[in-house]
């Protein structure tokens, strides 16, 4: 398991919300840091993919237990 520096709780919220939220998590935290959102939406698989790609932040791990999605997140600039 990857150890992050913030965890974001996006669970509930509907696309685009977990990537608002994983964006404010993201710039909180320093170049090189990790942060760990959880959510709920099952788009968010490919949501989080696609905006990693387009952002140069690297999608490190993702995980889908219980209906939960979790996604580390390094910070590149």
């Amino acid at each position: 398991m990857v150890e992050a520096e913030l965890v974001v709780d996006a669970k509930g919220l509907r696309c685009p919300l977990p990537i608002i939220k994983a964006k404010k998590g993201v710039e909180s935290v320093a170049v090189g840091q990790v942060v760990e959102v959880q959510c709920t939406d099952p788009g968010s698989v490919a949501d989080f993919r696609a905006w990693s790609q387009s952002t140069g932040h690297e999608l490190i791990d993702q995980r889908e237990e219980d209906g939960v999605y979790t996604f580390w997140l390094r910070r590149h600039h």
